[in-house]
């Protein structure tokens, strides 16, 4: 068997590691080991960027990778961080009007609207033309790592008040309409690696870079590790509010 019979098989390969990825990620949020969790869709993510530069590299991008690409991120974009939320809103502190109800052990539930919107993305993602070179609605992988950090580095936080469970509801709802919305929102893709053209890239990913090492800084000298997550929030939201902002100023 020469290498290019082999080849072809590297980008589905890498595909398959995101997928088990995404199990094991699944299996540590039913435990309610959220950090490995969060740990799992993070090298989920890492091996859904290399995929499909892997294809494009070897020059053996098919249909199949394409579909199974998308079946993969499912699996860790879309149910893993779903159990993530669904596994704090078991645990989170419900109002007191709700308590000894049987809508508290309804609403955990919801978090799965999170992994159903995230399937109606990738369909839409895989039929539409218009996302080659940017992106219409939030990418599953930024949505699982926002939820992901959001939970992981602020839980213990969202589990003392009451309040933030209706704020996590309300998150749930959102940020799955986000997954679907006509909304357009800039991809790193790069035609030319100039800056021109490219500002807003550019910045966004040195912004990245110092919010990952700024909380990470963090966490160690309050000694709280999962604070060193939370970054991944924080650039999720920041990536939406500077693409509404882009949009609006190219519409204007």
């Amino acid at each position: 068997m020469n290498f290019s019979s082999i080849k072809k098989h590297i980008p589905n390969s890498i595909t398959c590691c995101n997928l088990v990825s995404g199990c094991i990620a699944i299996s540590f949020a039913i435990k309610g080991d959220l950090p490995l969790a969060l740990s799992f869709i993070i090298l989920g993510a890492v091996f859904d960027f290399f995929d499909g530069m892997v294809a494009r590299l070897l020059g053996v991008s098919s249909p199949i990778g394409k579909e199974l690409d998308s079946l993969a991120d499912v699996v860790t974009f879309g149910v893993a961080p779903s159990c993530i939320i669904f596994y704090e809103l078991q645990v989170v502190e419900y109002p007191s009007v709700l308590n000894d109800t049987t809508i508290v052990s309804l609403l955990p539930y919801t978090a799965f609207l999170v992994a159903a919107l995230s399937a109606v993305r990738l369909a839409k993602f895989n039929l539409d033309t218009r996302q080659t070179t940017s992106f219409i609605g939030l990418p599953t992988p930024a949505n699982a790592l926002c939820w992901g950090s959001l939970i992981v580095g602020f839980g213990e936080y969202l589990e003392q008040y009451a309040w933030f469970m209706p704020a996590l509801l309300v998150g749930i709802v959102l940020s799955s309409w986000i997954l679907v919305a006509e909304i357009p929102m800039f991809a790193l893709k790069f035609k030319h690696w100039g800056y021109k053209d490219n500002e807003l890239k550019y910045c966004f990913v040195l912004f990245s870079a110092v919010a990952l090492i700024a909380t990470i800084v963090i966490g160690v000298i309050t000694d709280n590790c999962k604070l060193c997550y939370s970054g991944f929030s924080l650039i999720i939201v920041v990536y939406i509010l500077l693409s509404i902002a882009a949009n609006t100023k190219k519409q204007s």
